[in-house]
């Protein structure tokens, strides 16, 4: 399970071996930018698409067709689904 993060300060502190830093402070300097900058771009970036990606359902198509099928044609109520609508509680 995912856990939060929550820290009171704005500090994020990484340990890179020098010849690491060395690289990432050259393509900073080619992007016109801070090392703290294109590290932020980057990974803000790249932590959108990881929940972007946990949080959508891609389908196939043939499981597309199958689930609008399954929405437009519904299938008769079961016997555990009509025992499940039974036990509910009544609002009223």
């Amino acid at each position: 399970m995912p856990r939060v993060a929550v820290e009171d300060n704005k500090r994020i502190q990484l340990l890179v071996r020098p010849e690491q830093k060395a690289i990432l402070i050259r393509a900073a300097a080619l992007r016109n930018t801070t090392l703290t900058d294109f590290i932020f771009q980057i990974a803000m970036r790249e932590a959108k698409a990881v929940i972007e990606e946990a949080e959508r359902i891609r389908l196939s198509e043939r499981d597309s067709l199958l689930v609008l099928d399954l929405l437009e044609n519904l299938p008769a109520p079961n016997a555990r689904l009509r025992a499940a609508i039974a036990a509910m509680p009544k609002s009223g």
